[in-house]
C-alpha cells in the first residue's frame, strides 16, 4: 500500500489539516525509541551555530533520544500515519523532532496548537525546550540560506519567547 505524503513538495503546513485523534496517537507510539550510536545532531553544530541564528549561548545536549532526525510533514502520512524518509534517523536531543515538526506547522495554526497540546508535556520541560532551540536554529539557519523563507519569521517568533532575544536577521 502506497499513500501519499501529507505534504508534496513542502516539509512544511500551508493550512490547517483535520487529523483524527487515532492519528495523534499513532504519531506518540512511532516515535518510540530503538538502541543505536548513531548521532544525528551534535554537540558542536550547537556549539558553532545557535549564537548566530537566534542570538544565544549555546544549550547543552544533557538528554538525548533516538528520533527521525527529519520530521515534517512530507515525511509523514495521514491516517494511517507512517513515517518515511528514515536517513537521517539516530541519537538527538529530546524535543527536537517534535519542535522542528511543530515549527512546520505554524503556518497553520489550529494544527500548530493541536500539536503543542499532544506534545507540551515534552516541549514543556527543560530538555524539551532545548531540543526546540536546536531544532529552530537549524530551521531559521536553512531559511537563511532561503529555504522556506516565508517561515523565516513564523520560527523567529516561536523562538524569541523561548530565548528572551530577538532572533538575528539574516
Amino acid at each position: 500500500m502506497s499513500l501519499p505524503p501529507v505534504t508534496s513538495g513542502t516539509p512544511a503546513l500551508d493550512q490547517d489539516i483535520a487529523l483524527p485523534d487515532s492519528w495523534w496517537a499513532e504519531l506518540r507510539s512511532a516515535l518510540a525509541t530503538v538502541p543505536t550510536d548513531r548521532e544525528s545532531v551534535r554537540q558542536n553544530w550547537v556549539d558553532r551555530n545557535l549564537r548566530r541564528f537566534l542570538g544565544i549561548d549555546p544549550v547543552r545536549i544533557r538528554q538525548t533520544t533516538i528520533r527521525h532526525a527529519d520530521l515534517h510533514w512530507a515525511n509523514l502520512t495521514g491516517a494511517p500515519l507512517i513515517l518515511l524518509d528514515w536517513e537521517n534517523w539516530g541519537r538527538l536531543p529530546v524535543g527536537y523532532d517534535l519542535g522542528l515538526l511543530h515549527a512546520y506547522s505554524l503556518a497553520a495554526p489550529a494544527t500548530a496548537t493541536r500539536f503543542r497540546r499532544e506534545f507540551g508535556h515534552v516541549l514543556d520541560t527543560d530538555a524539551g525546550r532545548a531540543g526546540e532551540l536546536i531544532a529552530l536554529g537549524q530551521l531559521v539557519q536553512a531559511c537563511s540560506r532561503g529555504v522556506h523563507p516565508h517561515l523565516a519569521p513564523l520560527v523567529a517568533r516561536q523562538a524569541e519567547p523561548l530565548t528572551g532575544v530577538r532572533v538575528p536577521t539574516h
